[in-house]
């Protein structure tokens, strides 16, 4: 078994599944509407030959590989729920009880994984995207250290200061590891299956997050020895990526390459400022003369960004990922997964603050959002070479606003079994099938040279848009506290904030679904 090709093994697709099928939105590019993606015709120099090659890679090498690539997101979603379940153990040690501080321990994590994700994408295409991997994951494994070491000075500052640092590390691994995916697999299902695959493994990397750091903290031990355990497995997988990560995936150039400098500092400027004072509002109030003067600098730099991404000749954000159905695409993904970063951390404030539940209580509940996770990621691997994007996206939508109106109209100490275990089911059908549709879709329509740009783009919405989302959220509860709401009314408001956003993503989709459909008409009429 271990000699055969993974390709021989490949069962998830039925037989009569060319193995070259690709998505409709592939297939019909020319009965799509004016702006779809299109390859772009930029040079590339040479592509390298992987070792082992794609369709001679044994089984055991193979799901091994898989699994490496797939911890980029285990670990990713895991740190983000270290610091959701665990925030008054670790405000605790700083003496820090006002929530909107607490809620920097998550967003200054993702503020910058939603950031650095700009740049990493070029760099891995550049200068290799195993390298790019390792070293991401080398640096993730240093930032967990001495996240968990900050304890000693006891600065809650200095603490988010470290949790930003820490994620630059996933901000590097989560492109680049899409970008290996898409450089090493042909178009075609299998490139399908690891992408849902890997985007799928989201949930499960939150509910180990939680059960671990839970686990520690509930039974006696503290709180820096689960960043000292990310910090172990972190090092650990880096030296299994050098082994089992492929040699030679992606290109090589024989012409000389430029980074787009110019666009790397006015992007990351723009986006760290922007995140920073929409965050900072809620804590000082956005009467606070520097909150609005950096939200307004910050807005000043993003347009500086995109003059500057139409100048270059190389980049960080090709044009062609903003237009047509790669816009649309993203605004789902944007309005979807803000709705999610306000649905998990209000659903665990909820839990804590008003039905006073434990932290392993937390997550034997929240369990269950990896059940849901499996089979949306499964139903997207089979939906995806059969349907338009677009139908997958409103599917998509539609879990994350109903999975989010649930949690808003759940009485308070309700049956787990009612409508809070449905919740868990749908809401992973928002997350594991955008990521997945968008990723694949962006990755199939850009050339190989530009396979790190494509897992980069998507991952800056995903993770950029949950701080955002964040900090919406805690300007609604600022305002409610203000006028006096009491604590329960002013986590619903939150999560009434959340429904909306997940509705938008609902009309976004619709409206994605509609004009497709219509042009399809159209071209048909005319033929």
């Amino acid at each position: 078994m271990n000699e055969k090709s993974s390709s021989e093994c490949l069962s998830t697709f039925p037989a009569d599944l060319p193995t070259n099928k690709l998505s409709p939105d592939i297939e019909t590019l020319e009965d799509d509407p004016p702006h779809s993606l299109t390859h772009s015709t930029s040079h590339i120099d040479g592509m390298l030959d992987p070792v082992p090659p794609y369709d001679q890679i044994s089984l055991l090498h193979e799901i091994a590989f898989v699994f490496v690539i797939t911890s980029a997101q285990i670990f990713t979603q895991a740190s983000v729920a270290q610091t959701i379940v665990a925030y008054r153990a670790i405000g605790n040690t700083f003496g820090i009880s006002s929530i909107g501080e607490l809620s920097w321990y998550s967003s200054a994590y993702s503020l910058t994984v939603g950031t650095f994700i700009l740049i990493a994408g070029r760099l891995g295409d550049m200068y290799g995207l195993k390298r790019i991997y390792i070293a991401g994951m080398l640096w993730f494994a240093f930032w967990s250290l001495v996240c968990g070491l900050v304890h000693y000075s006891k600065s809650s500052i200095f603490f988010s200061v470290c949790r930003a640092l820490q994620g630059i590390g996933p901000a590097f691994i989560n492109p680049t590891a899409a970008g290996i995916f898409g450089s090493y697999y042909p178009v075609g299902p299998r490139r399908v299956l690891v992408m849902c695959i890997f985007g799928g493994a989201g949930p499960t990397g939150f509910t180990m997050g939680s059960l671990f750091s839970g686990l520690i903290t509930q039974l006696g031990g503290s709180w820096p020895w689960f960043f000292y355990a990310e910090c172990i497995a972190c090092a650990v997988f880096a030296l299994l990526s050098y082994f089992f990560i492929p040699a030679n995936i992606g290109h090589v150039w024989t012409t000389k390459q430029t980074f787009d400098y110019l666009g790397a500092i006015t992007g990351v400027c723009g986006l760290i400022l922007f995140n920073f004072a929409w965050n900072q509002g809620p804590v000082v109030g956005w009467s606070t003369p520097y909150v609005y003067v950096l939200l307004i600098v910050g807005v000043l730099f993003l347009a500086l960004f995109l003059y500057v991404e139409h100048r270059v000749d190389n980049p960080l954000l090709p044009p062609e990922t903003l237009r047509g159905d790669a816009g649309a695409l993203l605004g789902c993904i944007a309005a979807g997964w803000s709705c999610f970063g306000i649905w998990i951390y209000y659903v665990h404030r909820f839990g804590f603050e008003i039905e006073h539940r434990t932290m392993l209580n937390m997550t034997a509940r929240l369990c269950f959002i990896c059940i849901g996770g499996v089979y949306a990621s499964l139903f997207c691997a089979y939906l995806l070479p059969r349907v338009k994007t677009s139908w997958i996206m409103l599917i998509s939508m539609c879990g994350y606003f109903f999975g989010n109106l649930l949690t808003v109209l759940r009485p308070a100490n309700q049956i787990f079994w009612a409508q809070m275990f449905v919740s868990l089911i749908l809401i992973p059908f928002g997350m594991d099938m955008s990521f997945p549709a968008a990723t694949v879709i962006l990755s199939q329509n850009l050339p190989q040279e530009k396979q790190g740009v494509a897992g980069s783009v998507v991952n800056t919405v995903v993770n950029y848009s949950i701080s955002i989302g964040l900090g919406i959220a805690a300007t609604v509860e600022y305002y409610s506290e203000k006028n006096g709401h009491s604590e329960k009314q002013v986590i619903r408001n939150a999560q009434w904030t959340g429904t909306g956003l997940g509705g938008l993503g609902v009309l976004i989709a619709a409206a994605f679904v509609f004009n497709q459909v219509i042009w399809s008409r159209k071209k048909k009429e005319e033929k």
